[in-house]
Order: structure tokens, then C-alpha cells, then sequence
């Protein structure tokens, strides 16, 4: 991970740490962009208590970084963040939520709207890392304007105690969305929940999701792509058992409201297999180490 002293947003529990200055863009805590730009509001669903507003006015041939940590325990974040990409513009950012520490017991509960102007391009790595006592729930609703492409990849490799994943994406006339879930659960309840909107004509998505149970976690995954034009949508679902006391359970839905509309899915659940152990022990490698390079391979996929 980047120093996160070279964040261009930091926060650390409900304090904002750091913002730099970059020409073109205009970084703020978000209660400051409430009240400083009125028309923000209608993409706020309330008055924010905190969270980053980052509106991306010019090119920038560097990619983003914005940090948000705990630090303390019992802190309970309550982040509402704004990030808007003008016309045609090619914009890369990589978001980090963690836990600074173990047992905390936080809470972080994140809203985000991103918004993409017509013919604007976004690569996005969302990533997070908790200890096992938080409880997290990241809510982000993504609007893709005509032409645009969005390139979303959520990692959580360390899960919390509760995991809630919300995530909708509304996809316009000629836009595109490729979108990856990786969550590697262990002793964790999950829920997710992702919703591809596919609005206009030339409209077209691709939702993967990749989880891992262990150690008696339980996993529900709820993935719906909806039609409302000529468009085509793909959902692809996998899981992997790795113990036999964790619960995965896949539920992919496609509903078309247009005859011209392309829409398919895959999904499974599987189980690391004798073969591929014995194959990888046999090579020199402990049973733990050959049960992680099946996962990281899985993940990767």
C-alpha cells in the first residue's frame, strides 16, 4: 500500500488528517462541500457528518489515493463521500478503509455516489483491510453517464466480524461497466447485495464475484442485472468452500424488460480438492501454504 502520508484525503477515525492540493481538482472534507457548493446536495442523502468530496475538474496523469483508517476503539464512522469525473476525462484512484490495529471494535459505515460525465473513463481499486471484532458497511451507488467506462475492483482480503456490501450501477447509452467483488471471509458474516442497471441502448456490464469462506463463515450473495433497453449483461458468481463448517450461498437474477437485450450468468460453488492439495504438497509446500496459493489463484481468477 502507498505511504498514506501521500494520500490526497486521510482521515483517521473522524478527524481529516491531510488533503493536498491538486490543480484541476477540488478535494474537501464533505460537511465543507455542503455548505460550500449548494448543488452538491442533491447527491448527499443528508447533511454529512464526514467522508471526502472529490471533484475531478482537469486531467491528472497520477492516479488518486484516499485513506480512511480506525484508530481508536469504539469509533463508529459514519462517511457520506462524493466523487464526480467531468466530460472525458481518464481518471485512476485508489481507495484505502482499514483498521489501524487489532480489536477495536469499530464500526464504519460508508455512502458513496460516484458520478462519471459522458465520455469519462474511471479505474477504481477499492480496497479493505479489518480485524476480525469491526463491523462494516459500505454502501456505493455508481452512475455512468453516456460513453463513459468504469473499471471497479473491491477487494476485502481481511474481514471484519460483519461484513454488508451494497453496491447499484446505472449504465446509459453507449456506457460500460466492469466490475470485480473479491472477499475473502473467515469467521465472518456476509452479506452482499449488487445491482447492475443497464438504462439506455449500447449500455453493457460485467458484475464478478470471487468469495472465499473459512472457518465457519457465512456468505449470502444477492446479484441482479436489469434490462430496461438493448443492452447485454453478464454476471459471474463464484465460491469456494474451504472448511466444511462455512455456509455460501449464490443468488443471481437477470430481468429483461427489452426483447433486444442480451443478458447471461454463471455461478458455482466449489471446494479445494484432494488432487490440487496433493499436487502442491507434493512440491514441497505445507498444506497451509498450498491452501493459499489455491485461494490467491481463486481470487485472481
Amino acid at each position: 500500500m502507498k505511504n498514506v502520508k501521500s494520500a490526497h484525503f486521510w482521515q483517521i477515525d473522524h478527524k481529516t488528517k491531510n488533503i493536498l492540493d491538486v490543480k484541476g481538482i477540488i478535494i474537501l472534507p464533505s460537511p465543507e462541500a455542503w455548505e460550500k457548493f449548494k448543488w452538491s446536495r442533491k447527491w448527499f442523502n443528508k447533511k454529512p457528518k464526514e467522508g471526502y468530496f472529490i471533484w475531478v475538474k482537469k486531467q491528472v496523469d497520477f492516479p488518486l489515493f484516499t485513506c480512511v483508517s480506525i484508530a481508536s476503539k469504539k469509533i463508529h464512522q459514519e462517511l457520506q463521500n462524493l466523487l464526480i469525473l467531468e466530460k472525458n476525462l481518464n481518471i485512476e484512484i485508489q481507495g484505502v478503509c482499514n483498521t489501524l490495529s487489532k480489536n477495536l471494535c469499530g464500526i464504519h459505515k460508508a455512502q458513496g455516489k460516484i458520478i462519471l460525465k459522458e465520455g469519462s473513463t474511471l479505474k477504481y481499486k477499492h480496497i479493505h483491510s479489518w480485524s476480525r471484532e469491526d463491523i462494516v458497511e459500505p454502501d456505493y451507488k455508481f452512475l455512468l453517464e453516456k460513453n463513459s467506462k468504469l473499471d471497479y475492483n473491491y477487494e476485502n482480503l481481511f474481514t471484519s466480524k460483519k461484513l454488508k456490501i451494497v453496491s447499484s450501477f446505472d449504465v446509459f447509452a453507449g456506457a460500460s461497466c466492469n466490475v470485480k467483488i473479491v472477499v475473502n471471509c473467515t469467521q465472518t458474516e456476509t452479506e452482499i447485495k449488487d445491482t447492475l442497471r443497464l438504462v439506455e441502448k449500447g449500455a453493457s456490464g460485467i458484475v464478478k464475484l470471487r468469495l472465499v469462506g473459512e472457518k465457519g463463515s457465512n456468505i449470502s450473495a444477492y446479484s441482479q442485472i436489469l434490462a430496461e433497453a438493448e443492452s447485454k449483461g453478464h454476471l459471474d458468481c463464484q465460491g469456494l468452500m474451504v472448511d466444511k463448517d462455512s455456509v455460501i450461498s449464490l443468488d443471481p437474477k437477470l430481468i429483461c424488460k427489452n426483447k433486444l437485450a442480451q443478458l447471461t450468468h454463471e455461478a458455482s460453488i466449489g471446494r479445494i480438492s484432494g488432487e490440487q492439495l496433493s499436487y502442491l504438497r507434493m512440491r514441497g509446500f505445507s498444506e497451509k501454504q498450498a491452501i493459499d496459493l489455491i485461494i490467491n489463484g481463486f481470487l485472481k481468477a
